[in-house]
């Protein structure tokens, strides 16, 4: 039994020096002293042993156990440090090379044109309301005076969901919404993206945003709404601005014009900015229909009110010189860094 003892301690303390990982190590340990190991499986031969040999062999298989042990440690120890090392050096920072530059984001043109018209008409007592993309029809076209069989919403064509509700194509349900719970007076801008079924070009896009508003209160007039929106004009693009209103339709307000400002490139001489014109349009607007006061609930001869509606990304287009709406939802850095 001792030769074969001397046996097991040379081979497994060769095998633990031998041993390259943890893993190898760890079966090392199982195979000299776990319950199947070679050490245990001698220990269970001592009863064959005379009565007289056993504490003396005892004895021997305990001191060989604890060799192995102390061999297992010291493999353990050496291998936590050399990886310990491996690690070090593996995370080692060299101080003198130049920091990784953190990359800041930033407002795209969009978002910096509505913050400013939000600024502007919060400044001048509004609200900025918020509605819902997915409408209904009623809201989206029959509350604002364009029936079924209106030509109007033939030029609207949008993404129906089901026969009753559809993709906005405009923010005026919001509008209507606020009438509805009839707090008068109301003064009010409705932000957000509307969606139409029209081509991508370079001033067109099926998904695009609107800034609407709307003012209802006693004694509102057209004079009112010029006013207004010649101040708003003046605040974004400069205060040499000026402003004219042509005659125009909408279904949902009576009278109505289109809103042109002159041109802030050439200040209203014309260039290739305004086309050589001196003007740009940019908004439509008018005093809101009676019908369509009567359908949200509010008397027509005792309030009146104002509306109008921009395109957001035409503000941007015009406001920071961009000739391609396509541009604004490429996602290029190269032209998003410019802002």
């Amino acid at each position: 039994m001792l030769e074969e003892l001397e046996e097991i301690r040379k081979r497994h303390l060769e095998m633990i020096k031998a041993a390259a990982d943890p893993e190898s190590l760890n079966e090392e340990r199982v195979s000299a002293l776990g319950k199947k190991g070679d050490l245990t499986s001698l220990l269970k031969t001592l009863k064959n042993i005379a009565p007289a040999d056993r504490p003396a062999a005892g004895q021997r298989i305990n001191a060989v156990r604890r060799e192995i042990e102390q061999a297992l440690a010291e493999a353990t120890s050496r291998m936590e440090a050399k990886q310990q090392e491996i690690r070090l050096s593996q995370e080692t920072i060299d101080v003198t090379l130049p920091a990784k530059r953190i990359r800041y984001g930033h407002s795209h043109p969009n978002t910096k044109a509505l913050r400013e018209m939000e600024k502007i008409f919060i400044g001048m007592g509004y609200e900025v309301v918020e509605g819902p993309e997915i409408e209904k029809d009623y809201y989206n076209f029959e509350a604002l005076n364009i029936p079924a069989n209106h030509p109007a919403k033939d030029e609207q064509d949008t993404f129906y969901i089901n026969g009753e509700m559809l993709l906005r194509t405009q923010t005026s349900g919001t509008q209507i919404h606020e009438m509805e719970k009839g707090k008068i007076p109301i003064r009010m801008i409705a932000p957000g993206r509307v969606y139409r079924a029209d081509e991508v070009d370079a001033t067109h896009s099926p998904v695009f945003h609107q800034v609407e508003g709307l003012v209802v209160d006693k004694g509102i007039t057209f004079a009112d709404l010029k006013g207004t929106l010649d101040m708003f004009a003046k605040e974004l693009f400069g205060a040499d601005t000026r402003t004219r209103f042509r005659p125009h339709h909408f279904p949902f307000t009576e009278p109505s014009a289109e809103m042109d400002v002159s041109c802030f490139k050439c200040g209203g001489k014309g260039c290739r900015f305004c086309k050589g014109e001196g003007w740009i349009e940019i908004l439509g607007c008018g005093m809101v229909h009676p019908h369509v006061l009567e359908m949200s609930g509010i008397d027509p001869e005792v309030y009146s009110g104002f509306a109008f509606g921009v395109g957001l990304e035409r503000i941007a287009l015009l406001k920071y010189g961009i000739d391609d709406m396509r541009l604004m939802i490429e996602n290029d850095e190269r032209f998003l860094k410019q802002f």
